[in-house]
Parts: structure tokens; C-alpha cells; sequence
């Protein structure tokens, strides 16, 4: 309780106009202004340190959505492709061969080093479209291919020309024949599709998320079907069927204890039990989904068992007074106005599931996989492992597709927590 003046010397109440009460009320209002201005403090400082975050990787990252890429006119003849074994010809020959045309003048260390200028990767993308179609033997084909990682960072300006030819990755002769390209309109930036399409690789410009996105897709799908109807189902029972005694006071207790427990203690748990004892395939979106499923039954129990008790009691009672069972009030009437919490509940636990790192990373879903998935039993990684992967790499290019990765898996939670929000507003009901 505050302090309240004295009364009036008249002894007919306080004495409202005195120094005393006119100082504390000041005291009162200073102390909600503090309160105040701390909270605005406080939210300033939240708000400007998530800008700051989404700022940096922005800047950081936004290079990574475009690609630079050389157009390269390539002569496939007949001498050099075999069209019986189109998988076996020389294709880093042919390629080599297409920058020598390109460039004439050069010869020796100059034209292998004007050659540095194509990924690696360009010589299976040419190979690929001959072998979808044949016909292009016997001619000179153009082909849009992607440049090294060095050359897109120089295009991007992340390599300044200006500074000493030993401390940059590439030499001024290897400058000279990049720019000899530009003045061809031989090279475009076009928006980097490759990101979204290609699987992970050793070369940063042809590295991409496919893999951590269908490997993602299949451990949400196992996530998915077995955390929520074992989710539910438990928080039913809880809620409306079992008995209230010390037992289920202990089950409530642990549940809430579990919602708290650090995400790599489940890592361990899978490790030890799918991996060891089950001896089911190591980094697959089966055993991710599975340990993810074990870190979600908390939030998806404890969110369904809110929305059961927020339905009045009154349906219940309506319900048990026409005639209808237990169990029909539940799963008739109870259970479908609860829905929408129980569906925002599920989609936030599915979001934090998919933001997740540390059980994955025990359970081998951070190798180097270089094709995406075809089933959840196959090796594979996430979005979260692809970013750590990707972080730990010493190519410079890895940097800017790190932040993007990390943009995009931002944007999926986005989208989701969006979902949750949009639902419960949709279905919500009001008694």
C-alpha cells in the first residue's frame, strides 16, 4: 500500500490540498513516467536491435539473389562428342575450347587463366542440355552459364580493383579478360533461380537450397503426423477424461517441464534411441522428424489443452442435458470450437520445429549432400543445417548466401506465425 497523508487536523477526512499530499501525488506520477519511459526504453531497444539484425543480413545477403552469368558460344562437333557416349566425351575439353575461340590473343597460363573465369560447373550444364537433346551436335550452340565465385564477386564490386594484385583472388590479366567480356555484352546478373533449384555444392555459385527444402518438407510432414494427433489425443484425455489425482498432477507438471527442456537434450534422446537402438538411418528427415515430433508434443498439448478450456462450460452442459455421452460432447461439440487454437497452437510449434538446429546437427542432418532427397528414409539436411553448413565454409561467396538462407528461413517462420494469427482470427469465437 502508498503512503496516505494524515488527516486533517479537523479530523473530517485527509486534507487533500496539503504540501504532504500534494508532494506524494508528484512522487506517484514520477514514478509512473519512469515506469513509462523504461517501457518505451525497452521496446526502443528490442525493436532497434531486430532492425539491426534484419538490416545487416540484408546488406549482407541481397547480393546472393542475383547470379552473374557469361554468355559462351561453344562448338559441339561431331570429332569431340561422341553422340554413343555423349556421358564420356571430353566436356572440360569442349569448354576449354570455347574460351580459346573466345579469346584468340590469349595462349599458354593467359588463356588457362581467362578460362578461370567459368565455374566449374559449366562444362555439366553444357554436357546436360546436349544429352536432353542430341540434335546440337555439329553446331556452335550460345549457352548462359555461371562465372566463378571470384568473378561474381568482382562484378558485385565485393573485390575492389584497386587493391594490390597479390591480395586479390584474381589477377589483372584475368581482370582485363572479364572486361573484355563486359564490353561483349557477353555478361548479365539475372535473378539467381539456381539459389531455389540447384542442391548444395563445393562451388558457391552453383550451390542452392533445393535440398534443405524438400528435406525440411519431409521432416514438418513426419513432425506433423505424429505430433499432432499424439498431441491432441493426450491433451483430450488430460483435459476431459482422466481423473483428477496426484498422477495427473505429476503428468501436467512434467509436460510444462518438458515445454522447457534445451532442444539438444532431444538431440541426445534420438541419438541414443532412433539412431543406436532402432538403428534407423542416420541424418534422415524420418529421425529428424521423429525427434522434432518428441520437442513439439509439449507446445501442441499444453496449446490444446488451453483451447479446451477456454469453450464454457455451459456447451458441455447443454450437450450432456439433450442426452449426448462424454465422449460425444467432446469430439461433437467441444473439440470443433476448439480447433482454431488447437491448429494456431500446432502451426507455432511446427514454426519453432522448423527453426531448429541443435537435434538435428546430433543426429547427422549437417552433411554434404550434393542431390536432394527422395524419400524421408534418405539422407538429407534442413534449412537450419544447410545455414550452418554454409557458415562454416571458407569460400567468400558462402558469406552473402548464408544471410540470404538465413532471409528466407525468417521469411518461411514469417509466414507461418502469419498463418497461426490469420486463423485464430478466422475461426475465433466469442461467447
Amino acid at each position: 500500500m502508498t503512503d496516505i497523508p494524515p488527516p486533517s487536523p479537523s479530523g473530517t477526512g485527509f486534507d487533500w490540498s496539503s504540501a504532504e499530499y500534494r508532494e506524494h501525488v508528484r512522487k506517484r506520477r514520477r514514478s509512473e513516467l519512469w515506469l513509462r519511459m523504461a517501457g518505451i526504453v525497452s521496446i526502443s531497444l528490442a525493436l532497434g536491435f531486430l532492425a539491426l539484425m534484419l538490416v545487416s543480413l540484408t546488406v549482407t545477403g541481397y547480393k546472393a539473389f542475383t547470379q552473374t552469368h557469361v554468355t559462351i558460344d561453344v562448338p559441339i562437333s561431331a570429332e569431340t562428342v561422341d553422340a554413343e557416349d555423349i556421358f564420356g566425351s571430353n566436356w572440360r575439353r569442349i569448354i576449354q575450347g570455347a574460351v580459346a575461340s573466345q579469346f584468340p590473343d590469349l595462349t599458354g597460363p593467359a588463356l588457362r587463366a581467362a578460362g578461370d573465369i567459368l565455374s566449374d560447373g559449366a562444362q555439366f550444364r553444357v554436357r546436360d542440355r546436349v544429352v536432353a537433346d542430341p540434335s546440337l551436335i555439329g553446331t556452335v550452340v550460345s549457352f548462359l552459364v555461371p562465372v566463378s565465385d571470384p568473378f561474381d564477386q568482382l562484378n558485385k564490386g565485393s573485390i575492389d580493383r584497386n587493391t594490390p594484385e597479390s591480395n586479390r583472388r584474381v589477377t589483372d590479366a584475368q581482370i582485363a579478360a572479364f572486361d573484355t567480356l563486359v564490353a561483349q555484352d557477353r555478361i548479365s546478373t539475372p535473378f539467381n533461380w539456381g539459389m531455389f533449384t540447384n542442391a548444395d555444392s563445393r562451388f558457391p555459385e552453383l550451390a542452392g537450397l533445393k535440398g534443405a527444402f524438400i528435406g525440411s518438407f519431409y521432416l514438418l510432414l513426419v513432425c506433423f503426423a505424429i505430433a499432432l494427433p499424439v498431441g491432441i489425443g493426450a491433451a483430450i484425455y488430460l483435459e476431459e477424461f482422466a481423473p483428477k489425482n496426484r498422477i495427473s498432477d505429476l503428468i501436467e507438471v512434467n509436460i510444462n517441464n518438458l515445454a522447457a527442456v534445451p532442444s539438444v537434450v532431444f538431440g541426445l534422446l534420438a541419438l541414443a534411441v532412433f539412431l543406436n537402438w532402432f538403428g534407423l538411418t542416420r541424418g534422415s528427415p524420418l529421425v529428424g522428424g521423429l525427434t522434432l515430433a518428441l520437442m513439439s508434443l509439449p507446445t501442441i498439448i499444453i496449446a490444446t489443452r488451453a483451447s479446451l478450456k477456454a469453450v464454457p462450460p455451459s456447451i458441455r452442459e447443454a450437450a450432456l442435458g439433450v442426452g449426448a455421452s462424454r465422449q460425444q460432447v467432446v469430439f461433437q461439440h467441444v473439440l470443433p470450437l476448439a480447433m482454431p487454437g488447437i491448429m494456431t497452437g500446432t502451426i507455432i510449434a511446427m514454426a519453432q520445429a522448423i527453426g531448429e538446429t541443435a537435434p538435428l546437427l546430433l543426429i547427422g542432418m549437417n552433411a554434404f549432400m550434393t542431390s536432394a532427397p527422395s524419400t524421408p528414409f534418405d539422407s538429407a539436411t534442413t534449412l537450419p543445417t544447410q545455414i550452418f553448413i554454409w557458415a562454416d565454409s571458407p569460400e567468400r561467396g558462402f558469406v552473402s548466401r548464408t544471410s540470404a538462407a538465413i532471409l528466407v528461413l525468417l521469411g518461411i517462420l514469417v509466414m507461418m506465425n502469419g498463418m497461426a494469427i490469420w486463423l485464430r482470427r478466422r475461426f475465433e469465437r466469442k461467447w
